[in-house]
């Protein structure tokens, strides 16, 4: 019997119930693929992240991230959660954590506005309407974009909260592991909101997507012709985002709330 330390942490939010929630387990070594997978699932959230100190000098941790469905090349919102624990648990004294990961390097660093994670820039190109799509949403999006996330984009705000998707629809689209949709917000304090759709991982809607942002953020900035942006997750919990074009990156800053602290038992 091994145990583990574990850690559940609210990212994107200031306060517990809010935010996405992530579970967080520090390692010395990598533990089996399969069992970090078991553990994942038995976490029920949409992220659980394992990282291990760095064998190399170019990062202070090596970390990966699971959804319910399999490991995935990026997470925001769980490495959010990571830095937290890092700065809040650990010890770490450093200003900056990095990463490396199936990303490349990925830093984090202490702000006053919470903690700034600087991700890479995913570009989308536009694509032609795509009736399996339009029909698992239930409304045909103004614009349909592709890459390494998928996107709708809408005209309005409520067009984006009143969507009602057939997720068994949108799990059998086979090229479509991750849908964005978005809109410019109705709150002239928030430049765009958005919502995220991953059925295929086990999670029909992920409450606050960092990793979307790296979408969302070039986009938005070219639409806006503003490189620094307020932005919104519009899902049940809701979380909030300033998300910001410097240095061929996306910086995305965000606050967290640790909820639970405890040990796990694993064969």
């Amino acid at each position: 019997m091994t145990t583990l330390n574990l850690y559940q942490v609210d990212a994107f939010t200031s306060a517990v119930f809010g935010g996405n929630p992530a579970a967080i387990c520090p390692l010395k070594e990598w533990l089996p693929d399969e069992l970090m997978q078991n553990i994942t699932i038995e976490n029920n959230l949409s992220e659980t992240a394992f990282f291990i100190p760095s064998k190399t000098t170019e990062a202070d941790y090596d970390l990966r991230w699971f959804m319910p469905g399999g490991e995935v090349d990026l997470c925001g919102h769980a490495t959010l959660a990571t830095a937290y624990v890092i700065f809040e648990k650990l010890g770490f004294t450093k200003p900056r954590v990095t990463f490396s990961s199936r990303s490349g390097p990925l830093g984090v660093e202490q702000t006053d506005n919470g903690l700034l994670m600087s991700f890479p820039i995913w570009d989308v190109k536009e694509t032609a309407p795509r009736a399996d799509i339009e029909s698992a949403l239930g409304q045909a999006p103004s614009a349909l974009y592709e890459g390494k996330y998928w996107m709708a984009s809408f005209n309005s705000e409520a067009e984006i909260k009143a969507l009602k998707p057939n997720f068994n629809a949108l799990k059998a689209i086979d090229d479509i592991g991750f849908l964005i949709v978005t809109a410019p917000s109705d709150d002239p304090n928030v430049d765009f909101v958005s919502r995220f759709f991953c059925p295929q991982y086990g999670v029909d809607e992920d409450p606050v997507t960092g990793s979307a942002h790296c979408v969302l953020t070039p986009h938005w900035a070219q639409k806006l012709n503003k490189t620094k942006m307020h932005a919104r997750q519009i899902s049940a919990r809701g979380g909030s985002l300033i998300c910001e074009i410097k240095n061929d990156q996306v910086h995305i800053t965000g606050q967290a709330a640790l909820y639970l602290e405890g040990k796990i038992h694993v064969e």
